[in-house]
């Protein structure tokens, strides 16, 4: 169809939608989490003995949190974008895998994997011209 056509030339600002769509959606989710504070952290990071890690769950915690919270917001200035997406496909990863422990099967999973997926392409992809770390 011609109108769709002519779409390629705002790849860019699509880039930008998504950036700041998954960045505020990620702030959503993350921020209750990040000030949840150290009781909260411990809670979250206990999800890591799913790979078998179960030393410092507080540490785990806080940085899924903040890959969440803090790497939302760098999601939407596109600043350290590709380290920023690598933390928020292992955050998905381990999300994924804390569903299917608790036999919740592709349901439950199956949103952590989108997004690990869509992180996942983003690295490849890169920030888009609208952003601090553009190329």
């Amino acid at each position: 169809m011609a109108i769709f056509e002519s779409l390629g030339k705002y790849r860019n600002t699509g880039l930008l939608i998504l950036r700041v769509g998954l960045g505020v959606m990620m702030m959503v989710h993350g921020l209750p989490k990040l000030m949840g504070g150290p009781d909260g952290w411990t809670k979250l990071g206990a999800s890591m003995k799913v790979v078998h890690i179960d030393f410092l769950p507080m540490l785990w915690g806080f940085m899924a949190a903040a890959s969440e919270g803090i790497g939302g917001f760098l999601l939407i200035l596109g600043l350290f974008f590709r380290p920023v997406n690598l933390l928020l496909v292992i955050t998905m990863i381990i999300a994924a895998l804390v569903h299917f422990a608790k036999g919740d099967g592709l349901d439950g999973a199956g949103h952590a994997i989108e997004l690990g997926i869509v992180f996942f392409s983003l690295i490849f992809i890169g920030p888009g011209k609208y952003s601090i770390d553009k190329k």
